[in-house]
């Protein structure tokens, strides 16, 4: 493994791929999953679980709380999970090398202190029994503010829960410099998998589904094409030539970038998209297309805040 780039503490050796656990199935699969890429990076897998003592204080009064036995099960209850996760990933990937933690820390504020330094956090997304319909509120708040790459393990069907070694990596690309940190950790998963990268660009976040007739008559659609290629080359040469070694295949459409990266993670084997782009509101936690693809993608999807806005919420 090469030694990382100094104060990139990401790529020292010694960083862990970090994996959120809450006794649930779909955490279980993205533990796997985790479990795996450390196998092949040749790195520790760091399996934690956040007790939530303060949320916890809301519940019990001070003085119950305060009380050995309610602490002694509440820690209890976290080693026993970590335990069971462990030998899981023990049974199922044996070379790899594992530490645990029990945290007394919210889920969410412990795998956010880990994004700060370890290589990789990663969490499970529920199917229909959990975030159906909405993200959950761990979920969304490491997704929108983790200092590194968080990769969401959606696992609603069998077929999602299984790799696809030989699929592409896609990359959502917007032309704007807010992608530029997606764009480099899709040509690095890239690498690493030995596999093509596809990069997706939309000239428009629209969605004309709404319109009557053909949105694409409206336009000078050759004219676009040329501008939005030069766009998304631009965006991609200085990276080709620092991976030589990864193919890329360049997709540009008309509109709705969600619906074509969904499209795209059908057969994908992991999407790559930023927290924000370029139409992306402030108020908001995640844009409207991570948001989409975290909820609905057919894979694994990678979720990458900018440097832009990392020193923003700094």
């Amino acid at each position: 493994m090469s030694s990382a780039p100094a104060g990139d503490t990401r790529h020292l050796a010694s960083a862990p791929i970090v994996v959120g656990i809450d006794g649930s199935a779909g955490a279980r699969t993205a533990l796997l999953w985790a479990a795996e890429i450390a196998r092949d990076r040749g790195r520790e897998l760091h399996i934690a679980y956040g007790t939530d003592l303060a949320s916890a204080g809301r519940v019990f009064n001070n003085y119950d709380l305060a009380e050995p036995a309610v602490l002694d099960r509440l820690r209890a209850h976290g080693d026993a999970l970590v335990a069971r996760e462990l030998i899981a990933v023990r049974e199922a990937v044996p070379e790899v090398q594992v530490g645990t933690e029990v945290s007394g820390e919210h889920p969410a504020r412990m795998l956010l202190r880990h994004s700060a330094t370890g290589y990789l956090v990663v969490l499970g997304a529920h199917g229909s029994g959990g975030f159906a319909a909405h993200l959950g509120s761990i979920l969304l708040s490491v997704t929108s503010r983790a200092d590194g790459p968080v990769v969401v393990v959606r696992t609603e069907s069998d077929e999602q829960a299984r790799p696809r070694p030989g699929g592409p990596v896609v990359v959502g690309v917007d032309g704007s410099p807010l992608s530029e940190a997606a764009v480099a950790a899709a040509f690095e998963e890239a690498a690493e998998r030995g596999a093509q990268l596809v990069a997706v660009h939309a000239w428009s976040d629209l969605t004309f589904g709404s319109f009557v007739g053909d949105p694409y008559t409206w336009f000078p659609m050759s004219d676009i094409e040329v501008n939005e290629e030069e766009i998304l080359a631009e965006r991609l040469a200085g990276w080709q030539e620092k991976y030589p070694e990864v193919s890329v295949r360049r997709h540009i459409s008309m509109s709705e970038p969600a619906g074509h990266l969904q499209r795209w993670s059908e057969s994908a084997q992991l999407v790559v998209v930023g927290s924000h782009g370029r139409g992306g509101f402030r108020g908001l936690l995640l844009g409207s297309v991570s948001n989409a693809l975290v909820q609905h993608a057919k894979c694994p999807v990678m979720v990458v805040r900018s440097i832009q806005e990392q020193r923003a919420h700094d």
